[in-house]
């Protein structure tokens, strides 16, 4: 009772840890399937040698517990000091249960002191109990937590999702070392049992390759004043996820490059939890598992984030049947970016489309010299709750000078008011993740419309300059006087055919363009405003064939795999 921090230590979900902690001690719970011995250790390295460990179990319903350590050859001595304390004990058909405490600062060279720094956590288990020789070998029923803090102290969580219908938690997370080129060849989420409907999407990001070791397990509330500086260092999205979708296997040729130079080596993973019925006292323990192996494909794969640029500039009027939104990944940026790292092009295998609650229809559409070609995705019937790549049929070129126009169809019939871009389910998105071959220096092709022509439609004359506060304040006419441009547009009296207008005229707004490199780089065209070109005739997605299903593709053997979860404040990053 009252462990307010948890997280699952092996992929299969078989060792499970809880703990709590005061000025002088800790308390741990570990729950493990098995009715033998359980083995629990803090190491300098991740490493059995030199580690600090606690092994225990029940034999005919009575609890045991020893205090042992490793030497530098790795064998296990009994530690005649015993500071590891037996709180209770319980087993069933399948599983064992044990509660034990110690202090933080034993004065014992054998043990580790536990502090605010990162500790290296390794388990193990067995079928059998402890016999009069000793702990039996665990074979392979063991593993690392590459690092984590037991003594973090979050900013409000606590361990438990924040109170409020919206969070977005971010925790930074180490690659595994590998001594080569590695390709990652399949991705499938980790959602906790129960928590369907909670998590939303999971992002993965690349980050800094010079983040201080002291970073890693490091958790916060993402965008928030207060978290850490290095989260801002994690701008390339390795891969995304988003509510309903299954796991992801990359085509036999392509891979996620790690190992190299230019791979990632820490990597921010981001979390939206949906919490509208505002539950309290929940703790979440969901990620995602990569599965990665030696034997390299023939391609690097890259992921580019194409739409609207996610900002308040992004606004949806109230009690619209259909509102049109269009996100560009402008000939501009593709022209520059291809055109210096890819001249010949890149092969797109993959498009994950993203966008909220309003959304109703989103496609992905393909102009080259202003001719357009078939919709890269399309789907009519968008729905909120099930998302995810999907690959396409037949892999598309995107070629240097080529145009995508992310466009979202939204319904915002019941809304008294306006709906903005943001981060929220009540706000809107307008995205495709478009996964593409060979990788090249692109993490975000987008636009925005500009905001003077939107202020205008609703007789905003002039701002407040110098701009101080964000959303920034209205200084004339009158009647919005001293209003922020958000209750600015709120107050206006919308109705279904102003809302067409201002639908018609957002569409031929100019447009900043967003074109971002990994990381914090930008290319040359970014923050420019283009004008959006003209479409000469419009291509519907082609009828559905029917035909008899393909043969089932041939499986691949997956050698490795690397568990990225997390208890909102806690994470397990396992092998």
């Amino acid at each position: 009772v009252g462990f307010r921090h948890s997280t699952i230590l092996d992929p299969h979900g078989k060792y499970h840890l809880k703990w709590r902690f005061d000025r002088g001690t800790i308390t741990f719970e570990i729950e493990v399937e098995t009715t033998g011995y359980v083995g629990f250790g803090l190491s300098p390295n991740g490493a059995m040698a030199l580690s600090d460990i606690v092994i225990g179990g029940v034999t005919d319903g009575r609890p045991y517990l020893q205090d042992y350590f490793a030497d530098a050859k790795r064998k296990v001595h009994r530690d005649v000091q015993q500071n590891y304390r037996l709180e209770y004990g319980r087993e069933n058909n399948t599983h064992t249960v044990l509660a034990f405490s110690r202090d933080l600062l034993t004065c014992d060279t054998n043990d580790k002191d536990i502090t605010e720094s990162t500790v290296r956590v390794i388990w193990a288990y067995h079928s059998d109990d402890v016999g009069p020789s000793g702990p039996m070998y665990h074979g392979v029923n063991r593993g690392r937590k590459i690092s984590t803090r037991l003594l973090n102290k979050p900013d409000t969580t606590s361990g438990f999702l924040p109170y409020k219908d919206t969070t977005y938690w971010c925790q930074i997370f180490q690659i595994q070392e590998v001594q080569q080129k590695h390709h990652i060849i399949r991705i499938e989420p980790l959602i906790q049992r129960g928590h369907e409907n909670l998590v939303h999407h999971i992002l993965l990001y690349q980050c800094d390759s010079n983040l201080n070791e002291s970073e890693l397990g490091a958790s916060h509330e993402c965008y928030h004043p207060n978290m850490p500086d290095s989260f801002l260092t994690c701008e390339t999205i390795v891969f995304a996820w988003a509510i309903g979708g299954e796991g992801f296997t990359y085509p036999p040729h392509v891979g996620l490059s790690i190992g190299t130079a230019i791979d990632p080596v820490y990597v921010l993973m981001e979390v939206h939890y949906d919490n509208p019925a505002l539950q309290q006292g929940v703790v979440d323990s969901s990620g995602l598992r990569l599965f990665y192996t030696p034997e390299l494909r023939q391609y690097d794969a890259g992921v580019i984030e194409t739409g609207v640029w996610v900002s308040l500039y992004h606004m949806l009027p109230p009690g619209m049947q259909e509102y049109v939104s269009e996100g560009h990944c402008t000939r501009e940026c593709l022209q520059e970016s291809l055109g210096q790292e890819m001249p010949n092009g890149v092969r797109v295998f993959a498009v994950l489309m993203h966008a909220h609650l309003a959304g109703r229809a989103i496609r992905t559409r393909h102009f080259r010299e202003q001719e357009e070609l078939q919709p890269l995705s399309h789907d009519e019937e968008f729905d909120f709750n099930f998302q995810e790549f999907q690959l396409l049929k037949e892999e598309r070129l995107l070629l240097p000078g080529d145009h995508l126009i992310t466009e979202c169809k939204y319904t915002t019939k019941g809304r008294q008011n306006m709906t903005w871009g943001g981060l929220t389910t009540r706000d809107e998105m307008c995205l495709s993740y478009l996964l593409y071959y060979p990788r090249v220096n692109l993490a975000r092709c987008e636009s925005l419309p500009e905001i003077t022509g939107q202020l205008k439609f609703i007789g905003v004359k002039e701002i407040q300059a110098p701009v101080t506060t964000w959303p920034f304040m209205i200084k004339s006419p009158k009647k919005y006087s001293n209003l922020s441009f958000i209750e600015a547009m709120d107050k206006y009296r919308w109705s279904k055919k102003r809302g067409k207008s201002f639908n018609e005229m957002v569409l031929q707004l100019p447009m900043n363009v967003r074109c971002s490199k990994w990381g914090q780089d930008e290319w040359s065209i970014q923050g420019t405003l283009v004008s959006p070109p003209e479409v000469k005739s419009e291509v519907k997605p082609p009828s559905v064939v029917c035909r008899s299903a393909s043969e089932p593709h041939s499986g691949v053997v997956l050698l490795f795999t690397l568990c990225l979860t997390y208890s909102v404040v806690q994470a397990c990053l396992s092998l």
